[in-house]
């Protein structure tokens, strides 16, 4: 990939649910190593954007991801690609162990180093390795959580997409949460791009940021100057 390309460009990209439209051309980047966060109240498009962006709505305009179009590419490609979608509500396997989950999100892999991997999410999310026996839908909402990120890593991806990951979790574990999400990005580069409403955790590990109002772009900047915008701080960071 050429140093001069995103990893991910989207550009005046529409879509939505039937004869309802949704997001109405909005253009935004990922650049290798980063972390972007898109804020929006309920119903601006976050989710939408990050549906269309995986394959899993119809969407027009254009997604590239490294130089390559993936509109209209199927959910289970992009995957392939090198993109991870973890979508709001968690989407655990409730039936399932942890480590069968863990092992599911390894599906495409052909490598030797998948055992390792598992342990390695195991020492990331310590919780994850007391319960690798347990039946997700017996774990509580922060350690489903985390078990949803986890296995997305599972894949080795490129990009990871975060649909509201701190929807319904207890302040302490959202807290914690962000935490561990900044520390790999830190520490390995992994890419991020973060749909929240949890705009003061969000902005904390990023390093830009989008507001969506009504399906379009309102605001753009870097994370530090998002936080301090008054508008942005009126009505997503309650201050």
């Amino acid at each position: 990939m050429s140093a001069d390309v995103p990893l991910l460009r989207v550009a005046e990209l529409s879509a939505g649910y039937g004869p309802v439209q949704v997001l109405h051309g909005i253009d935004f980047t990922v650049e290798p190593g980063e972390v972007v966060v898109i804020l929006g109240a309920n119903g601006a498009g976050k989710t939408t954007t990050l549906r269309a962006v995986s394959g899993m709505i119809p969407a027009r305009g254009t997604v590239e991801f490294e130089g390559r179009s993936l509109l209209g590419t199927r959910p289970e490609k992009v995957a392939r690609a090198g993109i991870a979608h973890v979508p709001q509500g968690r989407g655990t396997l409730a039936e399932l162990t942890v480590e069968e989950n863990l092992r599911l999100g390894a599906f495409a892999r052909r490598d030797a180093q998948v055992a390792s991997d598992v342990e390695r999410w195991y020492e990331v999310f310590p919780r994850l390795g007391e319960r690798r026996d347990q039946q997700a839908g017996s774990m509580s909402g922060g350690e489903q959580q985390m078990l949803a990120i986890a296995r997305a890593l599972m894949s080795r991806p490129k990009l990871v997409l975060l649909d509201e990951p701190s929807l319904g979790l207890a302040p302490i574990v959202t807290q914690e949460l962000f935490r561990v999400l900044g520390e790999l990005n830190r520490e390995t580069g992994l890419s991020m791009l973060v749909v929240e409403q949890n705009a003061g955790l969000a902005l904390g590990i990023a390093t830009r940021g989008y507001v969506l109002e009504a399906g379009t772009i309102a605001v753009t900047g870097s994370a530090a100057d998002l936080a301090t915008n008054d508008d942005v701080r009126k009505a997503y960071l309650g201050i």
